[in-house]
């Protein structure tokens, strides 16, 4: 076996309706004035109500971040940072999606130890310490509340990331309450965003290993088996938290053994046209599993059978094309856009998005399969 290292968040906390044990949870970390990083369309929907009065019952003060956006840009972060420098916090709670998530990542370092973002790009050099740190999630998605890693988009509309252990929260606490009035349309998202952060990291090239190895099997298990029935009945609170628990499992595991091509091609998606990064990860994940086929026919094989019992007695060219398969019928299932093209992208924007992709050295380099420019560009025309 080669060597490996795993880290993850050191406390997780599964629980329906724990979102109102807010303030207890708050205080175990010795919090008193908390600022809390959401978004307005939570805000409007209530679905802070309950661990706010429970933040008040505690005796703490909770200011409140509703500013968030999605791939937030990096002046609402630093507006974030200022606002928490400003009340005096000694605690954060992220509350949302994952774009919710990363803000309050970075809140909890930069309130606590002032570094300017352009110097912290990248990996480990973000240094502490920071505040203390809750991550609420309240998408099945990301996988963001066990993640070192916050994304953001800068102002020439790339996407980076700033890597750090010191990302990881206290306690991820995980309510399947909070997911229940999600759309179909965000839960297929968000849901294909974590099924493809299990499969990448699960065939991620450098640094894959056994314990991410059976997060990614689990997490993709409990993705696809409960991605249809929470797109087409978002009310079941036992299947939220399958997801819920799916989208953990593939955070765990790709905070570990990173992920591939297929977020590489997604960020300028995401970076040029605004298009949510569970889509984007969507519209171009076919043509990555395709192209890598040849090379990760084992990998893929395995990861067939974690989700088709039938496939335990074929071969793995079997299994593996099967695996693809499947991928693409529940996609193809999912209520949104299915190409580039329905999405948006003008066909003209191709080779620009290929130059941003090739930018993404630190993900392509994990990919089971070396991408060059052209490869880039051909896979951005196959999902056109």
């Amino acid at each position: 076996m080669q060597p490996f290292s795993f880290e993850t968040a050191p406390k997780i906390i599964c629980e329906q309706g724990g979102a109102d044990r807010l303030g207890e949870i708050s205080k175990s970390l010795g919090m008193s004035r908390v600022f809390l990083v959401t978004d307005a369309g939570l805000v409007k929907a209530r679905l802070l109500d309950g661990a706010l009065a429970s933040l008040a019952g505690a005796g703490i003060h909770a200011t409140l971040f509703s500013d968030v956006q999605a791939d937030p840009p990096e002046a609402t972060v630093q507006a974030a940072v200022d606002a928490a420098r400003a009340a005096g916090v000694d605690g954060v709670v992220g509350f949302g999606g994952g774009s919710s998530l990363d803000t309050a990542k970075l809140v909890a370092l930069l309130a606590k130890t002032p570094q300017a973002l352009p110097d912290i790009y990248g990996i480990g050099l973000a240094r502490g310490p920071r505040l203390p740190l809750i991550q609420v999630p309240t998408t099945a998605g990301t996988g963001s509340e066990v993640t070192p890693i916050a994304i953001l988009t800068t102002p020439s509309h790339e996407k980076k990331g700033v890597v750090s252990p010191l990302l990881y929260p206290d306690i991820a606490l995980l309510d399947s309450r909070l997911t229940l009035g999600l759309p179909a349309t965000v839960t297929a998202m968000t849901g294909v965003d974590a099924m493809v952060h299990a499969i990448e990291a699960f065939s991620t090239r450098l640094k894959k290993n056994p314990l991410s190895d059976a997060l990614a099997l689990k997490a993709l298990q409990l993705l696809y088996e409960n991605l249809l029935p929470a797109v087409r009945d978002g009310r079941d609170a036992n299947v939220r938290e399958a997801m819920l628990l799916g989208s953990l499992f593939a955070g765990m595991a790709f905070a570990n053994a990173p992920v591939g091509a297929v977020h590489a091609l997604a960020y300028p998606l995401g970076g040029h046209y605004g298009l949510p990064h569970g889509l984007s990860n969507s519209l171009v994940l076919l043509p990555v599993l395709e192209f890598n086929l040849g090379v990760a026919q084992g990998l893929y094989a395995e990861l067939g059978r974690a989700i088709l019992p039938e496939l335990a007695t074929v071969g793995d060219a079997v299994a593996a094309k099967a695996f693809v398969a499947a991928i693409r019928a529940r996609v193809a299932a999912m209520p949104y856009a299915q190409t580039l093209r329905e999405a948006g992208v003008k066909l003209e924007d191709l080779p620009k998005l290929a130059d941003d992709a090739m930018k993404v050295q630190r993900l392509l380099v994990n990919n089971p399969r070396d991408v060059s420019h052209a490869d880039a560009l051909a896979l951005y025309h196959a999902a056109f």
